[in-house]
């Protein structure tokens, strides 16, 4: 039996694997209720089939690779994190405990959008 091939090293795959590492830890400690920990819903909807939507984008753009469902998917993995890392986390109240993860993922997405556009841009593959 082979074994399947490695995913190849680029910055926007490692930017997904920062988001997915993030959003489940996320995930992990609302279900667990260790603090901070975000809330199980917010105006729009529960949190936790959002996160599993997000993550799920994230591994999908993954496995899509360098195609251009992968680079969508990768764009829309970044703009799902985005809700739950974007710069409104910068007036959250608990941001004094959660900026380690909110400036991580937001690294993350920008790192992803930057891949993604300046490949289309060049023509290139990201």
């Amino acid at each position: 039996m082979t074994s399947p091939a490695p995913l190849p090293a680029s910055p926007k795959n490692a930017a997904l694997w920062v988001l997915i590492t993030l959003q489940a830890v996320m995930l992990a400690s609302m279900f667990a209720g260790l603090a901070p920990h975000p809330p199980r819903t917010i105006p729009l909807f529960a949190l936790a089939p959002f996160l599993g939507v997000a993550i799920a984008a994230a591994i999908a753009s993954l496995q899509m690779g360098t195609s251009l469902a992968g680079r969508a998917l990768a764009v829309i993995a970044a703009l799902l994190a985005s809700v739950s890392f974007g710069p409104h986390k910068y007036i959250d109240p608990a941001f004094g405990e959660i900026w380690p993860a909110v400036i991580t993922a937001q690294l993350a997405i920008v790192t992803i959008l930057y891949q993604v556009f300046v490949a289309a841009r060049k023509g290139a593959e990201a």
